[in-house]
């Protein structure tokens, strides 16, 4: 029971993510007006706005104009149903009290996952949800503590400046932006939540994956020559990494694979 009302809060968390993700780059309320037709502007009634199920009855189409309804409003709702139901499974927490890391794990991706479909759709990582992030993360490592609050809070100001001093190098020697201010904010994010070895092992991750999809994308054409890609979702990948299992566990992982 405790497995479903968590899977079904995860699936009503994805459909106000939705909203979001739609709205904020649009610089709309996402509070006012409530869900509505984008085509014909009609408003969505509850129980066509039910996560998931909805979209099934519906077919993908809207009831009033039968316009399509993306394949992708049900795809989040489900992805964030499964990401709650995954923060039960916390063997770290960033240090955290160990009731506490289910909790606030959930809150941690209620906020990544409108980060990174944001990212993805465009390139931009806005610093409101990145901001309160970071404040959210803080407030909960101070719970946790005077000692991990000052780790957590001196990796946020280390993730910040690394990161935007990364950035403002590359720019000067390559000539372009290799990441984004809002990829700082993001790590700076991290590091409010993990702490500083958490938020160094966070990134060694989004490295190494994001090295893997873009030389990927590279070889297979998807992505053309010195072409931006979005990095914020390794980012937050890593960070949802580590706080799942810990950063000493995937240093472990590391030295075993290669033979240390």
């Amino acid at each position: 029971m405790k497995l479903l009302m968590v899977a079904l809060f995860g699936a009503c968390i994805g459909s106000f993510t939705n909203v979001v993700v739609w709205r904020l780059p649009r610089q709309e309320s996402v509070v006012y007006p409530g869900s509505h037709c984008p085509h014909c502007g009609h408003a969505i009634r509850w129980h066509d706005n039910l996560p998931v199920l909805g979209w099934l009855l519906l077919r993908g189409r809207c009831r009033d104009c039968g316009s399509g309804i993306s394949w992708r409003y049900p795809a989040v709702e489900l992805v964030s149903a499964l990401l709650w139901l995954s923060a039960l499974s916390v063997q770290a927490g960033g240090g955290l009290p160990e009731p506490w890391g289910p909790w606030a794990g959930q809150v941690l991706v209620a906020l990544l996952l409108p980060l990174v479909l944001i990212d993805l759709d465009h390139l931009w990582l806005p610093e409101p949800l990145c901001r309160w992030g970071l404040v959210i993360g803080l407030l909960c490592s101070a719970g946790a503590g005077w000692p991990v609050l000052a780790d957590h809070l001196v990796a946020a100001a280390m993730a910040l400046v690394l990161l935007e001093g990364l950035s403002g190098m590359a720019e000067r020697l390559l000539g372009q932006s290799a990441l984004g201010l809002g990829d700082a904010k993001l790590a700076a994010l991290g590091g409010a939540w993990l702490g500083a070895a958490g938020i160094a092992a966070a990134m060694a991750l989004a490295t190494l994956s994001g090295a893997l999809v873009g030389s990927l994308g590279r070889v297979t054409g998807r992505l053309q020559p010195r072409q931006a890609f979005a990095f914020g979702p390794f980012i937050a990948l890593g960070i949802w990494l580590v706080w799942l299992r810990g950063a000493d566990w995937w240093w472990e992982q590391w030295q075993q694979l290669l033979g240390f």
